[in-house]
């Protein structure tokens, strides 16, 4: 049987050196399609370490990524 581990990162939306997503004043946000490479950049750099994006929830003040990798567990 496969077991997981989970983690939740939070990311302020003031701490990204970038614009990597924008929203409006009804709340609506959405990364913008000159953004995707900064994204894609930080999915792959979790994604070498194991960890699997399950989920990310984006709104006016940051992101919020949901992640599970896969634990290895050695019988003796």
């Amino acid at each position: 049987m496969d077991r997981f581990e989970y983690e939740v990162t939070t990311h302020a939306s003031d701490s990204f050196k970038e614009d990597a997503f924008a929203c409006s004043e009804e709340g609506e946000c959405k990364i913008p399609g000159d953004k995707n490479a900064l994204l894609t950049k930080a999915l792959n750099e979790r994604g070498l370490q194991g960890w699997e994006l399950v989920q990310l929830f984006i709104n006016k003040t940051g992101a919020t990524a949901f992640w599970k990798r896969k634990i290895i567990i050695k019988e003796k």
